[in-house]
C-alpha cells in the first residue's frame, strides 16, 4: 500500500494512540507498544506503512530530546550522592559487560569493532522502563532503586563514546581505530567546549532575558534552540547529534530553569522518541526471526542472566547485601532505548549483516517484553532464590527498627518522612513528644540522621516493621504517603493488630477520601480542601474579617464539606 506523508503520519498517530491506551491500561511499558506498532505495520509484515527516509530522520530527534533531558538530570550533585553505584558498579557494568560480549562475538567469528558495538547495546538498560516502573512500586529511593539509578546514569554517559566510535570508523575508514578515536575524541572535547562557551556567554544571559519576559512560548523555543544548536554543533564536526543535546542537557542542569526546560522539552521528546521506537519496530522482520531463534534465544540469555549475574557480582563487590544485589540484577536485566539508538545507526553505517541486526533486535525486543515482570516481581525473585538472605536481611532492619523503638511509650508513628512528615516530626519535638519515622528513601533517612531526627529504614507496609516500631504501645499513627495504595495497605494493617489505636490519614481528593473512610481512620485531611480553606482565611484576614467570624465561618466549611463525602459514601 502506497501512502503519502500525510496518510503516513495520520496512520502512526492514529495507531500509536490506540496501542497507547491498550498498554497503559494493561500497565505494560508503552515503549513495547510503539515497537509492536512498527513492525505490525512496517513492510516486514502488514506493509501498511512504507520504509521512508524522512519519518526516520524526524524520529533522530526523539533520541536527541532524550539525550537533552538525560544531561538535564545529569548535575553534579546526583552523581556524588550516587558515585559508588556510577563510577563502580556501573563503569564496571559496562566495561566487563562490553569486553565479554566483544570476546564472545569474536570466538563466533565477528571483526573487533562489531563485537565491540554489539558488547555496547548488550551493556545497556532501559532508563525509561526502570525509572517509571520503580516509582509506580515506591522503589525508586530504595537502596536497590537508588544502585539501579546510578548504574543507567553511567549506561547513559557511556553510549556517547560507542556513537562517537561508530560515526568516527565508518566515515574515515583510511586511518587506524587508534588514530580515529583519538581524532573523535579531539573532536568530542572541541565540541563540549564549543557548547560550553556558548552557553555561558550566550545562552545563558539569553536565557535570563527570555525568562524576564514571562511568555511560555519564548522559553519553548529557546529551550528547542539550545538543544538543537548543541546537536548541530557536534553534527557539522562529524560526531552525532546526541552528544551535543546531551552536553547542551549538563549546560542548564545548574541553573534555575531546568525543572521549566524539562517541563517544556518533554512533549517533544516523547512524540518524537515514540516515533524512533516505532521506526525501530519497523526494522523487525518478525518472519525471518524462526530462523535465527537459536542466536535470538542465546544473545537474549546474555542479556538478562549473564547481565543480572554480572551485576550482582559488581554490587556484591561494593558493599550491598545479596538481597539488594540481586533486585538491582533483575531490575536491570533488559535492553535499553540507547541500544536501539546504537544499533540503528550501526546498521545505518554497515557495519554487520542485516541478519546480525535481526538477531540483536529480537533480542532486545523479547528482553523488554519480559522486563516488567523481572522489575514488578523482583522482590518475589529475590525471596525465591535466595530466601535466607531475604530472611536475614528483614531481620536485620526489624532489629535496627526496634533498636530505636524500645524505650519509646505513648510515641506517635510517622510513616512517610517526607516533606509532610518531616514538619510534622519537628512539631512534636517541639512539645517534647516521642515519636518515630520510618521511610524507606535511603537518602533522605541519611540525611533526617545526621540532622538528629529520629527516623529509620523500614517499610511501613510489613506489618513487621509496624509491631518493631512499638505499635501496640503507639499514641498515634500518622500516614503522610503521597499515594493511595501504600496508605490504604497501612491503615487495614493497623486496623488489624490495633483496631482503636487513633490514626491520621493524608490524602489528595474526595475520591480518596470515599476509600479511606473503609478503614475507619481518626481522621482524613484532604490536602485540596485545606489548601483552599488555608488560602481563604489569608483571604478573610486580609479583608479585615474578625478574627472569630474567620475561626467560625472556616470550621462550618471544613465540617460541611467532610459531612457531605461522608453522606455521599453512605
Amino acid at each position: 500500500m502506497n501512502f503519502g506523508i500525510l496518510e503516513t503520519i495520520l496512520t502512526i498517530l492514529f495507531a500509536s494512540l490506540v496501542t497507547s491506551f491498550i498498554f497503559r491500561k494493561l500497565k505494560l511499558p508503552v515503549v513495547l507498544g510503539y515497537l509492536s506498532v512498527g513492525a505490525l505495520l512496517g513492510p516486514n509484515v502488514l506493509d501498511i506503512i512504507p520504509d521512508i527516509e524522512a519519518i526516520k530522520k524526524l524520529a533522530e530527534f526523539g533520541v536527541v530530546f532524550l539525550m537533552f533531558t538525560v544531561g538535564l538530570e545529569f548535575s553534579y550533585s546526583k552523581l556524588f550522592a550516587l558515585k559508588k553505584a556510577v563510577f563502580v558498579i556501573g563503569g564496571l557494568q559496562v566495561i566487563l559487560s562490553s569486553i565479554i560480549t566483544s570476546l564472545i562475538g569474536i570466538w563466533l567469528g565477528m571483526d573487533l569493532l562489531p563485537a565491540l558495538v554489539v558488547g555496547g547495546i548488550v551493556a545497556m538498560s532501559s532508563t525509561a522502563i526502570v525509572v517509571k516502573q520503580l516509582e509506580e512500586q515506591h522503589e525508586l529511593h530504595t537502596q536497590h532503586g537508588l544502585n539501579a539509578v546510578g548504574i543507567l546514569l553511567f549506561q547513559d554517559l557511556a553510549v556517547i563514546p560507542f556513537i562517537i566510535l561508530i560515526v568516527g570508523l565508518s566515515t574515515q575508514s583510511e586511518y587506524s581505530m587508534t588514530t580515529i578515536f583519538l581524532l573523535d575524541f579531539l573532536k568530542g572535547l572541541f565540541a563540549i567546549l564549543s557548547i560550553v562557551i556558548i552557553g555561558h556567554w550566550v545562552m545563558k544571559p539569553v536565557f535570563h532575558i527570555i525568562a524576564k519576559t514571562l511568555s511560555m512560548e519564548l522559553f519553548t523555543l529557546t529551550v528547542l534552540l539550545i538543544a538543537l544548536t548543541g546537536a548541530w554543533i557536534t553534527n557539522t564536526l562529524g560526531l552525532s547529534y546526541a552528544l551535543g543535546a546531551f552536553v547542551a542537557g549538563i549546560m542548564l542542569s545548574e541553573t534555575q530553569f531546568r525543572h521549566q526546560v524539562e517541563i517544556e522539552i518533554r512533549p517533544f521528546r516523547d512524540i518524537l522518541l515514540g516515533l524512533f521506537f516505532i521506526t525501530i519496530g519497523m526494522l523487525a522482520n518478525i518472519t525471518y526471526w524462526s530462523t535465527i531463534w537459536i542466536w535470538i534465544t542465546l544473545l537474549l540469555a546474555g542479556i538478562i542472566l549473564v547481565k543480572m549475574l554480572l551485576i550482582v557480582v559488581l554490587s556484591r563487590f561494593a558493599g550491598n547485601n545479596y538481597t539488594t544485589s540481586l533486585r538491582t540484577g533483575l531490575i536491570l536485566a533488559q535492553g535499553g532505548e540507547f541500544g536501539f539508538a546504537i544499533l540503528t545507526l550501526s546498521m545505518k553505517h554497515n557495519m554487520f549483516p542485516p541478519e546480525y541486526g535481526q538477531t540483536i533486535l529480537g533480542a532486545l525486543l523479547i528482553s523488554i517484553a519480559i522486563s516488567p515482570l523481572l522489575i514488578r516481581f523482583n522482590k518475589e525473585i529475590a525471596r525465591f532464590l535466595v530466601p535466607k538472605a531475604m530472611q536475614s536481611n528483614r531481620e536485620v532492619i526489624n532489629q535496627e527498627v526496634s533498636k530505636h523503638a524500645e524505650k519509646l511509650r505513648a510515641h506517635i508513628i510517622l510513616c512517610g518522612y517526607g516533606r509532610v512528615g518531616h514538619h510534622i516530626a519537628r512539631i512534636l519535638k517541639e512539645v517534647n513528644v516521642p515519636y518515630i519515622g520510618l521511610d524507606i528513601d535511603s537518602e533522605l533517612i541519611k540525611n533526617a540522621t545526621l540532622s538528629g531526627e529520629k527516623v529509620v529504614f523500614g517499610d511501613a507496609t510489613h506489618p513487621d516493621i509496624l509491631q518493631a516500631a512499638g505499635l501496640n504501645l503507639a499514641k498515634a499513627v500518622v500516614i503522610s504517603f503521597d499515594i493511595l495504595k501504600p496508605t490504604i495497605k497501612v491503615l487495614s494493617l493497623i486496623r488489624q493488630h490495633s483496631p482503636d489505636l487513633p490514626v491520621l490519614v493524608r490524602c489528595k481528593d474526595q475520591n480518596e477520601i470515599l476509600e479511606l473512610r473503609k478503614y475507619h481512620p481518626y481522621k482524613i485531611i484532604a490536602e485540596t480542601f485545606e489548601e483552599s480553606i488555608t488560602l481563604s482565611q489569608h483571604l478573610l484576614e486580609l479583608i479585615k474579617i474578625p478574627e472569630n467570624r474567620v475561626t467560625e465561618l472556616l470550621q462550618t466549611v471544613r465540617k460541611k464539606d467532610y459531612d457531605m463525602l461522608r453522606q455521599i459514601h453512605q
